[in-house]
């Protein structure tokens, strides 16, 4: 299936390892360019030589999404020394908070709305003005089910579930601009340096099992590259209508949780 976005120009926030790496590989393999962002110069500069050894121009950015008062500046670099950005992919998120509601303060609530919600919400703004004068553009903001079910700390939940609405809201607004507004809600994804990779490796192999058993139906945890894929396929000339939705990737685990 030709996905028609051979040659445009995507950015992937958190794109050197991980689900971003997997979404940048995917649009590197149908022919898209592909700037990554983010904060390990070294895994920035291994995926970047992954991505050009598929045919496609590729840069790496020094970027910490959280920090928002440097984000305009370093999408300016990136517009100059990369090319207009038809396609923003926000996938960076995480939180540093691991307590309850009640062992939360609000400066941790804040910091994980920094990395989770603002960051995306000003990467938006900054590459939507371009995007409305092509008439065509696509953002794919990486959300979780825990923004949609329960699970997780409160300030994940509550970021990752802003950022689905924010995505319906933008959606809607920027429809007739030609711009296509998608969010991505993967379950428990097993990678290198991920929240499951760690909990598999902080856990005895009962408690990972016990785990399995209960909440994930397919009997595994998830892996990056089918949400990669997923990320192409928004990003496609193939969407028609599709805008504004909310696209649960979890092999069933959100229909089976205890």
């Amino acid at each position: 299936m030709d996905l028609g976005i051979k040659g445009k120009f995507a950015l992937v926030t958190g794109g050197s390892r991980g689900l971003g790496k997997a979404a940048a590989i995917s649009l590197a393999k149908e022919g898209t360019n592909v700037a990554i962002c983010g904060r390990t110069e070294s895994d920035l500069n291994t995926t970047v030589q992954e991505i050009k050894s598929l045919g496609v121009e590729s840069k790496g950015f020094i970027l910490d999404i959280s920090d928002l008062s440097t984000l305009e500046e370093t999408y300016n670099v990136i517009s100059e020394k990369f090319g207009t950005i038809n396609i923003l992919v926000n996938n960076v998120g995480g939180s540093k908070v691991r307590e309850d509601f009640s062992g939360t303060s609000l400066e941790g609530f804040m910091q994980t709305f920094d990395l989770n919600l603002f960051g995306a919400f000003e990467m938006m703004k900054l590459v939507t003005p371009e995007m409305k004068n092509k008439k065509w553009g696509r953002i794919i903001n990486i959300a979780s089910i825990w923004g949609r079910e329960y699970g997780g700390n409160i300030s994940y939940m509550s970021s990752k579930s802003a950022l689905i609405s924010m995505t319906k809201h933008a959606a809607v607004s920027l429809a007739k601009d030609g711009i296509l507004v998608n969010s991505i809600a993967p379950g428990s994804i097993a990678h290198e340096k991920g929240t499951w990779e760690r909990f598999q490796n902080e856990n005895s192999k009962d408690v990972v099992d016990d785990f399995i058993s209960n909440n994930l139906p397919m009997g595994k945890f998830g892996w990056p590259e089918p949400v990669g894929d997923l990320v192409s396929y928004l990003s496609s000339d193939r969407l028609g209508i599709l805008t504004g939705s909310c696209i649960v990737i979890d092999g069933g685990q959100s229909h089976s949780m205890i």
